[in-house]
């Protein structure tokens, strides 16, 4: 009899979103789901862990083949909790980190939970896959996202890619009839351009609210998951913690030689 997979799923969303519930019903497809999400909302949150509060975690439903836990902490106090603690020793064989209500793409990898949990989570050799819809609404319709994820999880279940494997998925908003198919795609050069709303309490002190807009710095390139999500593709980009500039390297060093041996 072959062995019932193990599935862990985050988000950072809070585990009472939809988009949780979205990801758990992908999950639940392929195995057993054990699900450690925030108490409440944490996006942006990026790689940020608790080190100076107690964190605490507390079961909020437990059933044949799904588990829900919530804890007082971030997405990637969640899965550090899963792995280092609440599941360890036993094998995870695929985690899901979403659906994220709102995009991923782009520069938004390095700002996101959602990616930040998913990427933690290929540190313990376990492929996956972060999940995100290209729609902020909370009542959200995650047909096509749950149809997607589903078929990209099974390929990643399914096939032997390399680890460590991180996937950074976005999928548009719309029906799944009306998504034109998947795309393997680079992450979208660009950066965004804040602005702060200034604004006086009662008493008042100022305050800010803080907005802004993504500015596209590659608008023709055809390549990019901003491209495949504006044209009605789901894009899946490959993701790696690496972050050094290797094209830089050179110059640098022809920069830096002289300061080079001294000795």
């Amino acid at each position: 009899m072959k062995k019932e997979k193990l599935i862990f799923v985050t988000n950072d969303d809070g585990y009472d979103s939809k988009g949780l519930r979205a990801a758990v019903e992908v999950a639940r497809r392929f195995g057993h789901v054990i699900a450690i999400a925030p108490e409440r909302m944490q996006s942006g949150m990026s790689q940020a862990i608790t080190i100076y509060n107690p964190l605490y975690l507390r079961e909020v439903s437990v059933s044949d083949d799904v588990e829900i836990y919530a804890l007082s902490g971030t997405p990637v106090d969640c899965v550090k909790m899963a792995f280092d603690h609440f599941l360890k020793g036993r094998r995870v064989d695929l985690a899901i980190s979403g659906i994220n209500h709102g995009s991923n793409s782009a520069v938004n990898v390095l700002y996101s939970g959602t990616m930040g949990a998913a990427i933690e989570c290929s540190f313990y050799d376990c492929p996956s896959v972060g999940l995100s819809l290209d729609d902020h609404d909370l009542d959200a319709d995650f047909e096509a996202a749950i149809l997607y994820g589903e078929r990209i999880v099974r390929s990643v279940l399914e096939s032997r890619i390399p680890l460590p494997l991180c996937l950074n998925v976005n999928v548009p908003v719309g029906k799944p009839d009306e998504i034109r198919g998947v795309r393997v795609c680079r992450q979208n050069a660009g950066s965004w351009r804040e602005e702060f709303f200034c604004h006086h309490d009662p008493r008042g002190r100022e305050y800010f609210w803080l907005t802004g807009a993504f500015v596209n710095a590659e608008p023709e390139a055809t390549d990019t998951d901003e491209w495949a999500l504006g044209h009605g593709y789901v894009s899946v980009v490959p993701v790696q913690v690496d972050l050094t500039a290797y094209r830089q390297m050179p110059a640098l060093e022809a920069a830096l030689g002289p300061l080079g041996d001294t000795k």
